[in-house]
């Protein structure tokens, strides 16, 4: 229980201090996958860290430096869990932020609302986590929401197929059933073009022969609803099977660091959305947001190589990591836990330099998704090519 997290004070008792904020400190707690099949994930840790890191050095916030914990939990639910009650009664946090996983935020979630303690800006886009504000009012997401990201996928195949056979490859938990639900709300009259569907454990080992099956249905479309290792395994899956549809494929799996290493004879000409800047993709690079992700990295990230800067995943920290340091300017000195989140939801950020121009960050007491527009993009030549117009993807 995190009970003990909860400042408790005797009658006629000054209160106690906000738990992780000194006069030089605030305290951040993460439980992110640095391990196991999501592994290349934890480098969103890692660019947040890197920016805490830079905004440490230009002075921290109202001269506070950010110390940035974050613990390795495999993608396994039941380690977040244990990582987040560690986090908040060990090393007593100020916040959880930008945990990443659906299950594994979901896991911790009632815990941290019931402390009272924030779950700022989820790595996740689950639309539980913006939609049941008034049960869990300590939590708000930041990624687009899954369930309009699939309704996007869906419009398209409307609007741009022509008779198209949809297969669905989806994890079976509120990630994979948001973008599936998203998918059938975009096609509307067409959601009976869904040939086939197949859900699988994420904790699973392998969904090659899923894939298997749903090429059997002879379907002209693929929706790649997976995370991780299971959307390398779906890409290797479809070339060595020589099944050609058109691909779609989720965005927490459309890093170019992860797109590059799968057959390219699989990858190429599929569409995923897009909100952040790819250090990777030719179009930004000469971006002054992406020139400076990279100069930060270089100086304040560990162990960085030349793929690291041009890895998405670290941007997406990077542009998360902005929007806090952001929040935590517009709480004020006298930093508390209400103060923080009353900032996170009457949110308007125009200027966050890592993602796409014209997107502005915006959250309000009754509308808790930040990041609510996107463009589409198509990969091609081992990179991707954003296409079209802004889009509203807002619930």
């Amino acid at each position: 229980m995190l009970a003990a997290a909860v400042p408790v004070t005797a009658a006629g008792a000054r209160p106690l201090a906000t738990p992780g904020v000194t006069s030089t400190e605030i305290k951040i707690g993460s439980s992110v996958p640095l391990s196991g099949e999501a592994a290349i994930a934890g480098n969103v840790a890692r660019g947040i860290d890197a920016y805490f890191k830079y905004v440490n050095a230009k002075g921290g916030v109202f001269g506070r430096k950010l110390k940035f914990v974050y613990l390795d939990d495999g993608y396994d639910p039941g380690r977040a869990v244990n990582n987040t009650i560690r986090l908040v009664q060990q090393e007593q946090v100020f916040a959880m932020f930008s945990s990443l996983g659906t299950s594994n935020n979901l896991a911790v979630r009632k815990l941290l609302n019931d402390a009272k303690v924030p779950q700022l800006y989820v790595s996740s886009g689950a639309t539980t986590f913006g939609r049941d504000y008034k049960k869990y009012p300590w939590t708000i997401g930041y990624i687009p929401p899954y369930s309009e990201e699939g309704a996007v996928y869906g419009q398209y195949v409307v609007k741009n197929i022509k008779k198209p056979k949809i297969a669905v490859l989806y994890q079976d938990d509120d990630y994979g059933r948001d973008l599936y639900a998203g998918l059938r709300r975009g096609l509307g009259k067409k959601a009976g073009a869904i040939v086939s569907k197949v859900a699988y454990d994420p904790t699973s080992a392998d969904v090659q022969p899923q894939v298997t099956q749903l090429k059997a249905s002879k379907a002209n479309v693929f929706m790649i609803f997976a995370f991780g290792k299971f959307s390398l395994q779906a890409f290797n899956a479809v070339s060595r099977l020589g099944w050609k549809p058109q691909i779609f494929v989720n965005d927490v799996s459309s890093a170019s660091a992860l797109m590059s290493i799968v057959p390219q004879n699989a990858a190429n000409g599929s569409i995923s959305i897009v909100f952040g800047k790819d250090p990777a993709a030719p179009g930004w690079r000469r971006d002054k947001g992406i020139r400076l992700f990279q100069s930060i990295l270089r100086q304040y990230g560990a162990d960085i190589g030349s793929r690291d800067l041009q890895d998405g995943y670290y941007t997406a920290g990077m542009a998360t990591a902005y929007t806090l340091v952001d929040t935590l300017k517009k709480a004020g000195k006298n930093l508390t836990r209400d103060g923080v989140m009353r900032v996170a939801t009457h949110l308007t950020e125009k200027n966050n330099p890592f993602v796409l121009p014209g997107i502005v960050i915006h959250t309000t007491s009754t509308s808790r998704f930040p990041l609510t527009q996107v463009k589409l993009q198509r990969w091609s030549a081992k990179s991707w090519h954003p296409f079209g117009k802004l889009l509203s993807i807002k619930p």
